[in-house]
């Protein structure tokens, strides 16, 4: 593990609740980490399925929405990165509890993962140092509520790009291909979506896409939802729920952590992510669309996936690169 970044920690460990949902966890005997940080705190900078065909952007219901569409690279600082530049930090919105994604690493208290790398890179070439960067941990279902209400300057946080969503943030280009999956107690022995949901109770973390494709299936299942998808892993362990249907990248995190469930091979809202920022920022944009085509050029992002999401996803990177 590397050592943790050099940004201020100002991170207040979890309440009483989340303390519960990790000691359900450590019961389970699940090695998790990041578990344990409130909403909103503030941190430091810090086996799986046969491979598959590439997820692809799902078809918009809309014939004019496009959600790779962003603005052109740019490397001019706007009014709104010199604002940013102005109060002397960026604040990025990131998760601390997604296994290889955005976690907390219990031996140095840093969070680390994908996420964090492209986060740290963003922020390295806006502020031109990386101590002022400011993690700030963010629950799934308050991503566009903190940039709306300017609680973050934007968010990297496995977020997928949707028509909706765009018509509430701004959206870089994409830098991940993902789709939704299920995870399911290997007990159970199912192995399509009809046998894990007909007539069962399926989790998903609010306002996610996870979340709208459950909504909208026709198996007759119970719809339960949480703050963060880490905490429907603690609900299936308890065997309050039956299945957890996350992204395939959380999923197959979720599915290293507790060998005692399985992911499903189907898939289904195949799409992009990308990082959010507020709508109108759009110099701000442009500034994160020119660092994503020099991370991707300077291997930079290839080398990150390696790192932190081949031993558990095992495809290649390319499967997974917009």
């Amino acid at each position: 593990m590397r050592t943790a970044p050099t940004t201020t920690d100002r991170a207040h460990r979890g309440g009483r609740g989340r303390a519960a949902a990790l000691a359900a966890l450590l019961a389970a005997g699940v090695a998790v980490l990041g578990a344990g940080g409130p909403q909103g705190a503030l941190l430091p900078a810090a086996a799986g399925a046969p491979p598959r065909q590439a997820p692809q952007a799902a078809p918009a219901a809309d014939p004019n929405c496009d959600t790779t569409r962003s603005v052109p690279p740019s490397t001019v600082d706007g009014p709104a990165v010199k604002a940013i530049k102005d109060k002397k930090t960026l604040v990025i919105g990131v998760d601390q509890n997604s296994y290889r994604w955005g976690a907390r690493n219990p031996a140095t208290g840093g969070i680390e993962g994908f996420d964090i790398d492209l986060a740290k890179a963003i922020g390295t070439a806006l502020m031109g140092d990386p101590s002022k960067i400011t993690f700030k941990a963010v629950p799934t279902a308050e991503r566009i509520k903190f940039i709306q209400d300017g609680k973050v300057d934007m968010i990297v946080r496995t977020m997928t790009i949707t028509c909706e969503r765009m018509d509430q943030v701004a959206f870089s280009k994409p830098y991940f291909r993902t789709a939704n999956r299920l995870l399911v107690p290997k007990a159970r022995g199912v192995k399509t979506f009809d046998e894990a949901l007909n007539g069962r109770t399926a989790c998903a973390a609010r306002s996610s896409s996870a979340e709208d494709e459950l909504k909208g299936n026709p198996h007759g299942s119970k719809l339960v939802t949480v703050e963060n998808q880490l905490d429907c892993l603690v609900l299936m362990q308890l065997g309050k729920v039956d299945a957890t249907m996350t992204d395939d990248g959380l999923a197959a995190g979720q599915a290293a952590q507790d060998t005692t469930i399985t992911l499903l091979d189907e898939q289904v809202r195949p799409g992009v992510m990308g990082v959010a920022m507020k709508l109108g920022n759009t110099d701000l944009v442009a500034r994160v669309n020119q660092v994503l085509a020099d991370y991707q050029a300077s291997g930079a992002w290839r080398e990150s996936y390696d790192r932190w999401l081949k031993p558990t996803m095992h495809d290649d990177a390319d499967r997974f690169r917009p």
